[in-house]
């Protein structure tokens, strides 16, 4: 969350179609969660893309980029 951008701990309260700051979900076509699955993914078989809802609009999206290509190179 360091580089998301400032001040989500006012935008990310899980009341207004977002997840609070301080939990992590994930779901197919859920507005609400911190990472979005599109609906055709599943019925394209699981080939797709991923919407990551955290960041704010003042966020660096190359900061961002390489903090979620770290994240998913580590799990592999």
């Amino acid at each position: 969350m360091d580089v998301y951008g400032a001040h989500n701990e006012l935008r990310l309260t899980g009341l207004h179609e977002t997840q609070s700051i301080d939990q992590f979900s994930y779901g197919v076509s859920d507005r609400g969660a911190s990472i979005r699955v599109p609906a055709t993914v599943p019925t394209d078989g699981w080939v797709g893309r991923l919407e990551d809802r955290r960041p704010a609009s003042n966020g660096d999206p190359y900061k961002i980029g390489a903090v979620i290509i770290e994240t998913t190179k580590s799990a592999m």
